[in-house]
């Protein structure tokens, strides 16, 4: 049988087409000896081969990842590196049907191995074969040495029931904060803290979202402002101000739930516009600044993460947020405002927000790195532009930088711009990126974006 690339006009045609038809017979393996949609805890793998059902031993199973054939490749790599490391799988597969790559796990790190397009998939099938064929694969296989028959039988997995076998995270990790920061405005902050939410809860994170921005974006963008009218405020009487105000209230008393916003809802602490009116009040107080921090050291135990959406500003709400964060996300489009405002994020965390936290007893906030947002998918732009505009964020503002980015899509404002109809009234009803994509394909690089930004993130705090 022939394979034909431009055939294959979607994801599920990829699958079908190219892996099932095509490549899993060419490779010699028969029915039993793959599966399909396996779940290893939050984990879900397009397809799973297994050379030999006897040897029950990960690394001689081959991790195959499709895509739409519109998809870039190179968005999926860090996912496909993180579910190998996870599994202690020897090889993956990347392909969208038009191009096809084959990746080798070397520690925590994966290396390409091999790369052809579609269309020589099949004068290149022999290469392939010698690297993830069914008997390559048993031929490379040797016991350790240092275990015995019955250590080794002990130590291996039942494959036929691997989706009821879930892995579980080899250390349990204290709780993180992360703040994500910008003195410029409209550079993408509350896309980036509620949807790196929505992927760390998706990955089983235990995820608490913080809005404390007076604009309310992220309360907004979490599906908590569904009134029309002042009288139905709901939120009012219990936001981010009462947490920061008494001694009394607790994260317990303010937090929600997301609202329709993500398959797995998280919790969320609201804002108001009421900040605004109540900052002078709250400045009064010293304890202010550091009552957050106080706050979250009483559900150390209940969040892996917490994520803090803050205003483009040097204010009290800025400062009590930074104070209160382990790390911080610095979201830019890279134009030149947003770098010039670099230096200005520096002196703040360098002057107040470091000396703020070195009085409470906690390290300097480490800058995770700026992280390039709201990034033109323009081919000439991403080919001549935009890698000097990374490398300036080094060289000339000594500024780490992140090695993800999110584009600019229009899926990722029309997903936060969701409604419903009700009665008459069309009420908002914003969705993550990850719930928008199960209905709409186009978003299925941004939720590619997220994902891999998140599994970033989680390798660089070691979460």
């Amino acid at each position: 049988m022939k394979f034909y690339p431009k055939s294959c006009r979607n994801e599920r045609e990829v699958e079908s087409k190219l892996i099932v038809q095509y490549l899993l017979p060419q490779l010699g393996y028969s029915p039993d000896n793959w599966h399909q949609e396996v779940c290893f805890g939050n984990i879900r793998l397009d397809f799973l081969t297994v050379a030999n059902k006897k040897i029950k031993n990960f690394s001689l199973c081959v991790v195959i990842e499709a895509k739409h054939p519109q998809e870039n490749l190179d968005h999926h790599v860090r996912r496909l590196g993180h579910y190998l490391t996870k599994i202690k799988s020897l090889y993956g597969v990347l392909t969208n049907g038009k191009d096809f790559r084959i990746y080798q796990r070397q520690e925590d790190k994966i290396k390409l191995v091999f790369c052809c397009s579609g269309e020589t998939i099949e004068s290149n099938i022999v290469k392939i074969n010698a690297l993830i064929g069914k008997e390559s694969l048993q031929s490379k296989f040797i016991p350790p040495k240092s275990l015995t028959t019955q250590e080794f039988s002990q130590n291996s997995v039942n494959l036929p029931q691997v989706s009821q076998s879930p892995i579980t995270e080899s250390k349990k990790t204290s709780m993180k904060v992360i703040a994500i920061y910008h003195h410029k405005g409209g550079v993408g902050k509350t896309t980036v803290a509620t949807n790196l939410a929505a992927a760390f809860s998706n990955q089983g994170k235990r995820v608490l979202l913080i809005d404390i921005d007076a604009q309310a974006n992220t309360t907004f963008a979490t599906g908590l402002i569904k009134f029309q009218f002042d009288d139905d405020d709901d939120l009012k009487d219990k936001n981010v101000f009462h947490l920061l105000e008494s001694k009394v209230n607790t994260i317990s008393d303010i937090v929600r739930k997301s609202q329709g916003f993500n398959q797995k809802e998280i919790d969320v602490i609201p804002s108001h516009i009421m900040l605004i009116d109540k900052q002078n009040e709250l400045a009064r107080y010293a304890s202010s600044r550091s009552r957050l921090v106080k706050k979250l050291e009483l559900v150390t135990e209940e969040y892996d993460l917490v994520i803090i959406d803050t205003p483009p500003s040097l204010d009290l709400y800025a400062e009590s947020a930074l104070t209160a964060s382990d790390y911080i996300i610095i979201p830019s489009d890279l134009k030149p405002f947003s770098n010039q405002g670099l230096r200005s994020v520096k002196n703040f965390l360098e002057t107040q927000i470091n000396d703020n936290r070195e009085t409470l007893g906690k390290p300097s906030v480490k800058i995770m790195g700026v992280l390039p947002s709201k990034i033109s998918t323009h081919h000439q732009y991403l080919k001549y532009t935009f890698p000097k505009q990374r490398e300036l964020i080094a060289t000339r503002y000594n500024f780490p930088i992140m090695e993800n980015m999110i584009s600019e899509r229009t899926a990722l404002s029309h997903c936060i711009n969701e409604t419903i109809l009700l009665g008459e009234l069309e009420i908002p009803a914003p969705k993550s990126i990850f719930y928008y994509a199960n209905n709409v394909s186009s978003a299925n690089t941004s939720a590619a974006e997220f994902e891999s930004l998140a599994i970033e993130v989680l390798e660089k705090i070691g979460a």
